[in-house]
């Protein structure tokens, strides 16, 4: 027999005023029902269909600008450097861009994007275990700020890379701290037994050879711990303390240091969590790298994109359960929407709770009863919710899975052939499409027979 999906966490969910009171970018209109700053959702799925992302440009203007706040209000010389694999859509990267954000990437594809969006090149940090030699190329070529080199191999192969061109690459060494930063195991970097970066004990000689090195130029040393950190910040603590005594090390050998990168992996509240503010993730910077005189380095993704999207998605139906074995309880109620895993992965993949609001104002006064939110895709994980209150609900009603901001359209896919949904950009009283639903066209676009292989006969859906 099949495991059973995850049970629905323990406690009660917040309510739906509840979840409205935690991002002020939404609001419930009495006659327009669920709206994203000002514009209604409903308006939306009426423009451009179901589902859909949206995103509110003022809440990812608020979240940076208070980011920046706590930083300064800290006393801290501080460059926020965006993570693009949160939220890689061009205007999304703009706005940003224009509050001063630079940007961590981790591919080409997110260096071009950053570029595309107008973020410049001294603002680019490369991460990443695995960057490739076209990768590399492109960093070298763009001269971008920084490249966080995660063990001795890429340090020799970018060495070589950089010298062969006649460039130099200014390099971070990235360092495991062996801390567990108490998230889900998935999204956990900084364990030892992690893939990421290099032991705390080997980075001295290692950054040594760095400065050694021809079309090298060892600037720093850089940690990442994990991403969705909800329980406190004594991990980033100790995380940082390391590294303060790293540069204290490098120091002492005679060794150049320059900056010093944090790293992201602040959390956001999806249910009932409480992660600690950017004040207090300021504080623990200073405490522990303050006394060094360095500028230090932040990527944050999650914390400024993810609750400022939402999923925008219709009820296809409502359908009744088998019969509850043994028999004799109720039968569980399935929600069936056009929102499917391929869009919102992180329930399938990680157990993520999303809240769910539905968008009609009437709604949100409606009795509630146990429902499975449940996608179309042909897969038993394509369950965003068990048990979950919700009203009784009708074909073609809609529903917000909030919070979606980040980890969302960037890691969709067209698995079952489902398009790519749009992305909507909404800024006060203005909404834009900035993503067009892709079409099917495009799912067979670069697709051809071999040659040996007979045409299909003429007809089919065009």
């Amino acid at each position: 027999m099949a495991a059973p999906l995850p049970l629905a966490p323990q406690g009660e969910d917040p309510t739906f005023a509840e979840l409205l009171a935690g991002r002020p970018h939404l609001s419930l209109h009495p006659a327009e029902g669920l709206r994203v700053e000002e514009v209604p959702l409903a308006r939306i799925a009426q423009a451009v269909g179901t589902p859909a992302w949206v995103y509110s440009a003022g809440a990812l203007r608020s979240r940076a600008r208070a980011l920046k706040a706590a930083l300064s209000a800290a006393g801290l010389d501080a460059g926020i450097h965006y993570a693009v694999k949160a939220n890689a859509n061009l205007a999304v990267l703009r706005v940003l861009a224009e509050e001063g954000l630079g940007a961590d990437v981790v591919s080409e594809g997110e260096l071009r994007a950053a570029r595309r969006s107008g973020i410049p090149a001294s603002a680019i940090v490369f991460s990443g275990v695995g960057k490739t030699e076209r990768e590399l190329r492109l960093a070298l070529a763009e001269d971008i700020l920084q490249i966080n080199l995660e063990s001795a191999e890429e340090a020799e192969r970018l060495s070589a890379l950089a010298a062969s061109l006649g460039r130099v690459a200014r390099v971070a060494l990235r360092v495991n701290p062996d801390v567990d930063a108490r998230t889900h195991a998935k999204i956990t970097t900084g364990r030892s037994e992690n893939k990421f970066g290099v032991a705390l004990a080997e980075a001295p000689a290692l950054y040594a050879r760095l400065a050694a090195l021809p079309g090298l130029r060892p600037v720093g040393v850089a940690v990442h711990i994990g991403s969705q950190i909800t329980a406190g910040v004594s991990a980033f603590r100790d995380a940082y303390a390391a590294l303060a005594r790293l540069v204290g090390a490098l120091r002492a050998a005679g060794l150049p240091v320059e900056r010093v990168d944090c790293g992201g992996g602040l959390g956001i509240p999806y249910r009932d969590e409480t992660p600690p503010p950017p004040e207090a993730l300021a504080g623990a910077i200073r405490a522990t790298l303050g006394g060094l005189g360095l500028p230090v380095m932040l990527e944050p993704g999650r914390w400024i994109a993810g609750p400022a999207g939402v999923l925008l998605a219709s009820v296809i139906l409502q359908k009744q359960g088998a019969p509850p074995v043994p028999a004799g309880g109720p039968r569980r109620r399935f929600l069936v929407v056009d929102a499917a895993m391929n869009e919102l992965m992180r329930p399938a993949m990680y157990e993520a709770w999303h809240g769910i609001l539905p968008v009609a104002p009437a709604a949100h006064a409606a009795p509630l009863s146990p429902a499975d939110v449940v996608g179309p895709v042909c897969e038993t994980g394509d369950t965003f919710a068990r048990g979950r209150a919700l009203p009784a609900m009708e074909p073609g009603d809609l529903v917000a899975f909030l919070d979606a901001g980040a980890y969302g359209a960037t890691m969709s896919s067209t698995y079952n052939l489902r398009p790519l949904a749009p992305e909507v950009l909404v800024d006060g009283a203005r909404f834009a499409v900035v993503r067009d639903r892709q079409p099917h066209e495009a799912l067979f676009a670069g697709q051809r027979l071999p040659p040996w292989i007979g045409a299909p006969a003429p007809g089919g859906v065009s």
